[in-house]
């Protein structure tokens, strides 16, 4: 499943995924595939991504409906 609310994080932050994986210690297609859907990051992974773009681990990665 996509990752919109990661994206539309990064993006009101005016971060590039390069900028966002730089500041988290990932690579560029870490962060393209976290938003694509195509990889699970690690929960120190989210939390640091959290961190920087000043969001809860609910907000960004916690599936929408589910409570």
């Amino acid at each position: 499943m996509k990752n919109l609310r990661l994206k539309a994080a990064r993006v009101g932050k005016d971060l590039s995924q390069d900028d966002l994986a730089k500041l988290t210690g990932v690579s560029r297609q870490t962060i393209s595939a976290i938003e694509k859907g195509d990889y699970n990051p690690t929960i120190n992974l989210c939390i640091n991504i959290c961190k920087v773009l000043g969001k809860t681990l609910d907000e960004l990665f916690w599936p929408e409906g589910e409570a």
